[in-house]
């Protein structure tokens, strides 16, 4: 063609709609090339393409990257924050201030979340003994936890970044105050898979009222949906519209269902999204709930032994106890991680009331907890965590009988799982207002709670807007002296 023809209105058109047409394939031809390549990526992260993977499917179990000491995880979240200096941290110094003012260098810099951080010093309710062969220190509301010292793991010197309940939740659970980042639950489903082929990896179970920080508590951020925590309730359905509706017998829920996972796979191998692959995996795990929640929630067949062990007067009544014990047959069934919330620990006034009661709720039952597990040979490869969001002023607030919240120390106990029982690690200064030795930040807990499961916090990533995510996002060290 010459340059004259070249120019031709007919050529002109003739090499634009070649040129749409080589867009369009590109472009638009299916899904497009390039959506082609990013679905192709999505469909292996959808299929379970995480390190180490020993079998197709996003929940299928994997291994860990190196031997794992747990392969579960019992988590009693202690909502609210319990005051350390009433059950785990005694300060006799607290007490012979009781009434004086803080020293002034004390507050240097220092913000509460409410009150006056000049408020008068709060010496500690309640009275400490030494328990066990470790001599650890606890406090006379826990007389079921005393007797379990010796397996537990005591950290006093837990720290943490936020000073108001629902933030502070969140980064205990998720490594960050902000919504929208996966929970330690759904890191762990993630990484590991679940075991239990009839029941979630991950289930939330609660008490009391709801938890401040809400559903981002347990669930999988910009991880697929398939890794959240799964609440079951204690009345009516386990799980909200598990018994199929008047009319939809077995057989019509079955076909229905088939038809339904293969239009889904279809659509899975098109376009690659992740959460069509969590689609597919919810319906079929919602049509085995039917017949396997039902069946874990019903107590009735556990002994009068075992229920008056938790403290379980009615097996019907939905409470604390009766968290615990379902949380050791959710072990018992596989089931990779459980947690337990139950916010009812913000004294900010009717402190000595408030903290004798909720010990009186929740003292026997984790510890039956722990024994149960230990009796049945589940406690050695089971992690359990017994803690809140961050503990409480050692300044008074309500009167004489309250304390304000405390992010700088805070306690909780480990126990199993690879953890060194009979162990206090941390320590606090005079008056449990700063940490004075080996400082535990939540990272830090939460690198250890992984390396726990055979898990290294550094290589367990998610690519996310550009960039690769972790539990502990650019912190964290395993605490070494708290394993076995």
């Amino acid at each position: 063609m010459n340059p004259a023809e070249a120019q031709s209105p007919a050529a002109i058109r003739t090499a634009l709609a070649e040129q749409v047409r080589r867009r369009w394939f590109l472009r638009d031809c299916g899904i497009g090339l390039g959506a082609i390549a990013a679905g192709s990526l999505l469909a292996d992260d959808a299929r379970g393409a995480v390190e180490g993977s020993t079998a197709d499917g996003p929940l299928a179990p994997k291994k860990p990257h190196f031997a794992a000491k747990a392969k579960r995880v019992i988590y009693m979240f202690q909502a609210g924050a319990p005051s350390h200096l009433e059950l785990f941290d005694n300060k006799p110094e607290l007490t012979k201030r009781d009434g004086q003012l803080p020293p002034a260098e004390l507050l240097k810099g220092y913000r509460a979340a409410f009150i006056n951080p000049k408020s008068a010093l709060l010496g500690p309710k309640f009275k400490y003994e030494k328990h066990g062969q470790c001599g650890m220190e606890l406090s006379e509301v826990l007389p079921h936890t005393a007797k379990l010292a010796d397996d537990i793991c005591l950290i006093r010197s837990m720290q943490t970044d936020a000073v108001n309940h629902a933030p502070a939740q969140i980064m205990m659970n998720t490594g960050s105050q902000q919504f929208g980042r996966p929970c330690l639950g759904a890191w762990s489903l993630y990484g590991l898979g679940s075991e239990s082929q009839e029941l979630p990896g991950f289930v939330v179970l609660t008490s009391a009222k709801g938890t401040s920080g809400g559903a981002s508590n347990y669930g999988s951020g910009f991880l697929p949906t398939m890794y959240s925590g799964i609440p079951f309730r204690a009345k009516g359905d386990p799980v909200l519209y598990l018994s199929n509706p008047p009319g939809i017998d077995a057989e019509t829920q079955r076909a229905s269902l088939d038809a339904l996972q293969r239009l889904n796979e279809l659509s899975l191998q098109s376009v690659g999204d992740p959460e069509i692959a969590a689609r597919i995996q919810s319906y079929e795990m919602a049509y085995r709930l039917q017949s396997s929640a039902p069946e874990l929630m019903d107590i009735s067949g556990e002994s009068r032994e075992t229920l008056d062990r938790y403290g379980i007067s009615d097996p019907k009544e939905a409470s604390f106890a009766r968290n615990c014990l379902l949380a050791r047959r959710l072990a018992e069934r596989g089931v990779r991680f459980v947690q337990l919330f139950h916010e009812v620990w913000d004294q900010h006034g009717n402190l000595t009331g408030g903290v004798r009661q909720n010990a009186k709720d929740t003292d026997q039952a984790s510890a039956a907890l722990l024994l149960d597990l230990k009796e049945r040979g589940l406690l050695q490869d089971t992690l359990v965590i017994w803690g809140g969001e961050f503990g409480r002023t050692p300044m008074v607030q309500g009167g004489n009988d309250g304390r304000d919240h405390h992010n700088r120390c805070f306690s909780l106990w480990l126990a199993g799982g690879g953890v060194r029982g009979g162990t206090t690690w941390g320590s606090t200064d005079e008056l449990g207002f700063n940490v004075a030795e080996n400082p535990v930040h939540v990272h830090d807990l939460n690198a250890t709670l992984l390396h726990l499961l055979g898990m290294e916090h550094t290589r367990l990533t998610y690519r996310f807007q550009g960039r690769d995510f972790r539990l502990t996002d650019i912190h964290g060290n395993v605490v070494q002296g708290i394993l076995a």
